[in-house]
């Protein structure tokens, strides 16, 4: 295992292409400061500063994007009191949760359980029982977040009074949608709409995958 030392990586930090993405972003994002146990994290995934994946983690509490819409999970903080490195700890096999959203959808890089593009961002999203993927790696991923075709990837995932509900709605928490817009009855517009902890919305789903591949068997 590299030493933390050797994981800072001080000549070309990857926090300032992460910076540089946000100076220049389309929508609002707010940068988290770090938590003291963020070394604790690098040293556990073993990543160096000098990628965007490493600097987020270290040089971040995560990032909240477009009013909180969008929570890419840092070192942690009050602001979003979940680290990448607890998000995963006993939830994620074969892959790295690296972002969610206000409609409980989660941002994963593949690590080989989703396919065999490995490194490769996917979208589990609120109207999909499957993994999906976005065909870019995790930088693509923080620069494509930023600007203006976030609003088109969600187009069909929003409602009149999101922008507001958003804002209001703690970072750690997630809307659900009863029916379930995965299942024919599930609409935006007419699915009943409650907020759940993140944590509930992704173990009901793991285990509704679960059954379905189950009864694929």
């Amino acid at each position: 295992m590299k030493s933390l030392e050797e994981l800072i990586d001080l000549g070309d930090p990857g926090i300032d292409l992460v910076r540089e993405f946000l100076s220049t972003a389309d929508v609002p994002c707010d940068e988290l400061p770090p938590a003291d146990a963020a070394g604790d994290a690098l040293l556990k995934l073993q990543v160096t500063t000098r990628s965007p994946l490493g600097a987020v983690i270290y040089d971040t509490g995560g990032i909240l994007i477009d009013g909180g819409w969008l929570r890419i999970l840092g070192s942690g903080h009050e602001r979003l009191p979940r680290s990448l490195l607890e998000w995963n700890e006993g939830r994620a096999a074969g892959y790295l949760l690296v972002a969610d959203d206000a409609a409980g959808g989660f941002f994963a890089i593949n690590g080989g359980a989703l396919g065999g593009d490995k490194g490769s961002l996917y979208y589990w999203g609120p109207d999909c029982i499957e993994w999906e993927p976005l065909d870019i790696v995790y930088p693509q991923f923080l620069a494509w977040c930023t600007t203006d075709q976030l609003a088109g990837f969600y187009k069909e995932l929003r409602w009149p009074t999101w922008r507001k509900d958003a804002r209001v709605l703690a970072s750690d928490r997630c809307y659900q949608f009863n029916p379930p817009l995965w299942s024919a009855e599930g609409s935006v517009k007419d699915s009943e709409r409650t907020d759940i902890p993140v944590q509930e919305a992704f173990d009901l789903k793991a285990d509704i995958l679960g059954e379905f591949v189950d009864d694929d068997e």
